[in-house]
């Protein structure tokens, strides 16, 4: 990271606690944090299932304190910052809800769990267990994350993270968009237009409030004429409102232990995507520094993994991490209260449970364009940020998230109808086209399944054969001790495959003995 030096500042100096350019980086990053509430709250409630009492009563009281506390102190990181430097334009370091973690926990933690469990609150305390341990991971990986970062092939770690994007995030929001188009599909042009179009809309309104406006607009109108647009209800609004109380975070700590009982399959994502914590809040810090505001790494991760635990331990299962876009509200005029207020307000929804009235205001079609959004963008970013060369690897990092989403839906469909894979004949369902087998090795684990695939034939596609030899190594460890192509952390898990790892990296290793490697040919591109 690039050292900057900073001067003194003049004596008497006290840097002011808000500008009035923090008002425009309060709305704009006050609403992106109000629609991941809004998302989130539509996750736990309309794909989990779990009921309103810990929804809301529980879970969200504590993600507010968890934001508070998070957007507190990097405002007075940022208070320090100026007043030893004697600037007035820092800027606080934006936080809040990991987004992509966000869908993770959901989707591969915690509603796998309820599906095996029929009950949503075995999956709520596998979130818990899951942000416990990557708490500590982020606390201590500050000293890990460098190295990895500098073995693993950015290829490999965007890949996986995109396979997650495009299966687990983006298709579900898709569905429910072509399923209710008058809302969903105008909702995702607003959203295109701006974000990728670079579209302004009046007052300079944030494209994603512009989005839920319209299809709140739409939702209510078809609801006044008796239609069924959207999941809207006067009933609805005012059961909302007869909720609105004051609801304080009650510790967890039963149900975070309670979810320890899932560990095996815990462990299989918590590490790897601790790790992208870890690498991601480096990226953002180095970002913030090079926008002119140094801050010490160390203690973002440290305040990251600090205030996700005690989230955690109060009943948050879902992790925060330093947002990139520190230059751009900088660049908005953003500077220190921005980010307390933003973190005060929060607090202020989440314990009165405001935020079960606005669920209850906005149709979850017309946030679901906004899911799709960043599933479009997680997985553009893999093919956009490495080499064109290294484009069969994320493919191939691909496959994994592919099995387990394929799993996912036949489980489901089966589950209905009242019966399972195992009932019907693993034989029965391959006569149809159907490698139920072959998608549950491939599925299971998937995101270090990913990650080792695609850096496998990312070094190979390099000829740098040791190192794929390396990665194909790790992953018959990780395979034999069940962290990937297993259901859960065992001993010999899958022999059989970790052995085929194993020849694997005896090949390659010895292929990078011969010294009979060629140069890498450019590929001819066909003629239409």
């Amino acid at each position: 990271m690039a050292q900057t030096t900073t001067p003194a500042a003049p004596p008497g100096f006290r840097p002011a606690l808000w500008v009035p350019g923090d008002w425009n980086a309060l709305f704009g990053f006050g609403t992106n944090i109000l629609v991941n509430l809004l998302v989130l709250t539509g996750l736990l409630r309309f794909v989990l299932g779990m009921p309103d009492a810990i929804t809301f009563g529980r879970i969200l009281p504590a993600v507010g304190l968890m934001l508070f506390l998070s957007t507190a102190y990097y405002a007075w990181l940022a208070y320090r910052l100026a007043a030893r430097t004697g600037r007035r334009d820092v800027c606080a370091l934006p936080s809040g809800i990991s987004v992509p973690h966000m869908f993770i926990v959901v989707f591969v933690i915690m509603l796998p769990i309820k599906l095996q469990t029929g009950d949503p609150v075995k999956g709520w305390e596998a979130g818990l267990a899951w942000v416990f341990i990557q708490s500590f991971i982020l606390m201590a990986g500050g000293f890990v994350a460098p190295l990895i970062r500098r073995i693993t092939p950015r290829a490999a770690l965007l890949g996986t993270l995109a396979g997650v994007s495009v299966t687990f995030i983006a298709m579900r929001p898709a569905l429910e968009m072509i399923m209710t188009p008058v809302i969903g599909v105008v909702a995702f042009a607003i959203i295109l237009m701006a974000w990728f179009g670079g579209l302004r809309y009046p007052g300079r309104m944030p494209a994603g409030l512009v989005a839920i406006l319209f299809g709140m607009v739409v939702a209510w109108t078809a609801a006044l004429l008796g239609l069924d647009t959207g999941g809207v209800s006067g009933s609805g609004f005012l059961a909302a409102i007869s909720g609105i109380g004051f609801s304080v975070p009650l510790p967890a700590v039963d149900h975070v232990f309670g979810g320890f009982a899932f560990l095996g399959i815990i462990l299989v994502t918590a590490i790897p995507f601790g790790i992208y914590d870890l690498v991601e809040a480096m990226d953002n810090v180095e970002s913030a520094e090079v926008a002119g505001d140094p801050y010490p790494t160390t203690r973002v991760l440290t305040a990251d993994g600090a205030v996700s635990l005690i989230g955690c331990l109060m009943g948050n299962p879902f992790i925060n991490a330093v947002y990139i876009g520190h230059p751009g509200w900088k660049a908005m005029g953003g500077r220190i209260g921005y980010s307390f207020v933003t973190g005060a307000v929060v607090l202020v929804l989440a314990w009165l449970n405001l935020v079960s009235l606005l669920s209850s205001l906005v149709p979850v079609v017309a946030i679901a364009p906004i899911l799709l959004y960043i599933g479009m963008l997680i997985g553009a970013q893999a093919f956009q940020e490495t080499p064109h060369a290294h484009a069969p690897a994320i493919v191939l990092a691909f496959a994994p998230h592919l099995a387990a989403w394929g799993k996912t839906l036949i489980d489901g469909a089966l589950g209905a109808a009242g019966t399972s894979a195992a009932a019907v004949g693993l034989g029965k369902l391959g006569q149809a086209g159907v490698l139920y087998a072959g998608l549950e090795v491939l599925g299971e684990g998937a995101i270090l399944g990913g990650l080792i695939l695609g850096a496998v034939a990312v070094f190979i596609i390099e000829r740098d054969f040791r190192r794929a030899a390396g990665f194909a190594l790790a992953g018959g460890v990780l395979t034999f001790f069940g962290f990937m192509h297993g259901p859960a952390v065992g001993f010999a898990v899958k022999p059989g495959l970790a052995v085929a790892y194993l020849m694997m990296a005896v090949l390659l290793y010895a292929a990078s003995r011969t010294g009979e490697v060629a140069r890498p040919v450019p590929q001819a591109v066909p003629a239409e």
